[in-house]
């Protein structure tokens, strides 16, 4: 199943045809260009119809995967989550310690022999030679839990291109919806002139004033909270992408979107990043488990050492007499095993914790799977629920225009009243609306859908704003660091702040209006 190309940007606009127009190009779904002013305008220049698109879907998602604080901060979590493993690993290595020392010695009865001050300096090296499988199994936890992570973040961008493209297309919604109720207002502008104008003839009565003043009130108030919704999309825009909306393209087709629920749900079982990074998380607990168990095992080490001492000229006169130096070396080996008995209890309550969080890791895996499940068939239902809407609605809006037609034409002969009119007007406008929003609510469901099958990621979507962030270059980096001075680059960010960005308008600026909308709604000859 794939969203065919009336994706949005095309149809939003082609609905944005007034809606006192009826000729055949109107039917068509003729698009007309549409600019956005990202800082609000007292007037708004036409553009000319050839006004060609600033920014596409790829270009936010390409913004968004560069720039989005979000995945910028699960990066640099996951970078933190392999260091684990070098962590993990340092138990099991080497360890080399020096000492230095240096006394003075207040009172001595005796100092023609003994010395009155000594320093030493010493060197050991200790190694872990059996522990148990402790290092082992804490190397091999550390590890899964990398690989969950690579999971987690392959699902974070998942969530914010989700993000970004939700932003995108409730932008050209909230755009088109807006227009619409520009061209109602102004039709309901001309409907109540034309009403004033047979109320002074005594052709209206000032109930039909009235109704088309109050519609006309209604027309402005949705027109006011239709400009307020789109700058809530614009400015949510700018959070999820970084930067203004400018004038969006229609988005393309969506790809490789399943025919059938059971398709989708299968897929989604195999490849969505979440599951596969609980169940990783679920077999690291298991290493945990083995880590607990060897604190009851015994301990091995063996070590080397070395120290010099010097007496530093303070060696009694006896002593010298005698042969004694007044500094050495000495070395030493030797072997360390530590066999605990009884703890406290201490070993058992660990395994026993240990083994309780696996039983909470293996809950989590069930948990993340009825997500998967649920996000899957859900998205599908709405992707198809959304697609039949667009089918009925767009019929909705053809019958509403000819009924609108034959509303007026039966007004001017006097069979229809003008709240007839204002009725077919407000019906086609819902009409309008149902469709885009329908579009809109397609495409994300089709986006969704695709995140939830783990199709959503940035090898999948074919970005070109440069190489792609690899998790693997860091971790193969640092995972067999033995350094103790390889701190690394000092912490910056890499997302971009949006204080400089100016407050968002509702300004939409669109080619010239049919003129067939500044006529009077009574269409008969005495009333042009």
């Amino acid at each position: 199943m794939r969203l065919t190309p009336l994706l949005l940007g095309v149809s939003l606009t082609a609905l944005a045809v007034p809606a006192a127009a009826q000729t055949t190009t109107t039917r068509a779904g003729t698009s007309t260009p549409v600019t956005v002013q990202t800082a609000p305008q007292t007037t708004a220049p036409a553009l000319a119809p050839a006004a060609q698109p600033t920014t596409t879907l790829r270009d936010a998602l390409v913004q968004a995967y560069n720039t989005n604080p979000d995945l910028a901060g699960e990066r640099a979590n996951q970078r933190a989550n392999d260091e684990n493993v070098p962590i993990a690993k340092s138990q099991g290595r080497f360890g080399v310690s020096s000492t230095g020392s240096v006394s003075q010695s207040i009172h001595n009865s005796d100092a023609t022999f003994d010395p009155t001050r000594r320093g030493a300096l010493g060197l050991d090296l200790t190694v872990p030679v059996f522990s148990g499988g402790a290092v082992r199994n804490s190397v091999r936890a550390a590890e899964t839990r990398v690989e969950a992570g690579q999971a987690n973040l392959r699902g974070a961008e998942s969530d914010t291109f989700t993000q970004a493209v939700t932003a995108y297309v409730d932008v050209l919604r909230d755009e088109a919806i807006v227009r619409l109720n520009q061209q109602n207002t102004r039709v309901l502008q001309v409907n109540l002139q034309a009403t004033r104008d047979r109320f002074e003839v005594g052709d209206l009565t000032r109930t039909d004033v009235a109704q088309s003043e109050a519609r006309l009130a209604l027309a402005e108030s949705q027109l006011r909270s239709a400009e307020a919704r789109l700058i809530g999309s614009r400015e949510n825009y700018i959070r999820v992408i970084g930067a203004p909306p400018g004038v969006l393209a229609a988005p393309p087709a969506l790809p490789n979107l399943p025919d059938d629920v059971a398709t989708a749900e299968q897929t989604a079982l195999g490849n969505n990043p979440f599951l596969e990074a609980a169940k990783l998380a679920r077999d690291a607990t298991r290493y945990d488990v083995n880590v607990a168990k060897a604190g009851r095992l015994p301990q091995v080490s063996v070590g080397v050492g070395g120290d010099y001492y010097n007496y530093l000229g303070s060696l009694g006169t006896q002593a010298r007499a005698a042969g004694a130096n007044s500094d050495g070396f000495s070395t030493s080996i030797g072997a360390q095993v530590s066999l605990p008995i009884f703890q406290g209890g201490r070993p058992a309550a660990q395994v026993r914790q240990a083994r309780a969080r696996e039983s909470a890791a293996i809950e989590q895996v069930t948990l993340t799977e009825r997500g998967v499940i649920a996000q899957a068939r859900s998205a599908f239902a709405s992707y198809d629920s959304a697609l039949k809407v667009i089918a009925s609605s767009r019929v909705a809006v053809e019958a509403n225009r000819l009924s609108l037609e034959g509303v007026r034409a039966e007004n001017s002969v006097g069979t229809r009243t003008i709240l007839d009119i204002l009725n077919a007007e407000q019906e086609l406008l819902n009409a309008q609306v149902n469709y885009v929003t329908a579009e809109r609510d397609a495409y994300v469901a089709g986006f969704t859908l695709l995140a939830s099958m783990g199709r959503a990621e940035a090898k999948d979507l074919g970005l070109d704003g440069g190489p792609l962030y690899d998790p693997e270059v860091n971790y193969k980096h640092v995972r067999g660091q033995w350094s103790d001075w390889a701190d690394g680059p000092k912490a910056a960010g890499t997302s971009t702040s949006t204080a400089g960005t100016p407050a968002q308008g509702a300004v939409v600026t669109t080619t010239p209006l049919d003129p067939l909308l500044q006529r009077s709604v009574d269409t008969t000859p005495g009333n042009p």
